[in-house]
């Protein structure tokens, strides 16, 4: 009976997956963020995937959801960001607009 090595999956792939999914939650630990672990995901599954091209480890599925994940939330925290700052510039131009001043 023959035993076939088996594949091994690539770690990298696993943390950028794990940190991908992980940041959602991260926002509320203080210096840690979504953003922080956003950017770690990304980065982790660039380098999985160019791994896995070298040696034909297992995880490439894996890198690839979690870059998916990862630039997804970039994406939502960018967006958010643009919201809230249009919003605040909008007040400020309506109080300046105004007067500053209520009657």
């Amino acid at each position: 009976m023959a035993v076939t090595p088996s594949m091994q999956t690539n770690t990298l792939a696993v943390v950028s997956l794990v940190t991908a999914i992980g940041s959602f939650l991260a926002h509320i630990i203080p210096f840690v963020g979504g953003f922080t672990l956003s950017v770690v995901a990304i980065i982790t599954g660039h380098m999985a995937r160019g791994q896995i091209k070298k040696t034909g480890e297992q995880g490439s599925g894996l890198a690839l959801a979690g870059l998916i994940i990862g630039y997804a939330h970039l994406a939502l925290i960018a967006l958010i960001f643009i919201f809230f700052f249009g919003f605040v510039v909008a007040v400020l131009g309506a109080i300046i607009a105004s007067g500053g001043s209520r009657g």
